[in-house]
């Protein structure tokens, strides 16, 4: 395959891991998706798994349609995570 993707729920917390890393060990994960992110879930878990593993986020979930699916952006989901921090520094 051209990639190989691991979907990771946004409300399981420092979890996802431990899921990732026992994937990535059993088929070499090649991209994630983090979904689950239209509630309260924030998924700042992701960044360790990133931070840990090397492997970059390409979606992220939204809702429960196919449209909900978007392409990663990481300014926005830094602002996402830190909704207060542009309104401070402005």
């Amino acid at each position: 395959p051209d990639e190989t993707l691991l979907v990771l729920d946004g409300t399981t917390g420092l979890n996802m891991l431990t899921q990732a890393r026992e994937f990535n060990d059993c088929v070499g994960v090649t991209g994630l998706i983090l979904t689950k992110l239209d509630g309260t879930a924030r998924g700042g878990c992701v960044v360790s798994v990133v931070d840990d593993l090397g492997i970059p986020v390409k979606f992220v979930g939204v809702g429960e349609r196919l449209e909900d699916l978007t392409p990663f952006d990481a300014r926005a989901y830094v602002d996402a995570l830190f909704p207060d921090a542009e309104a401070e520094a402005a």
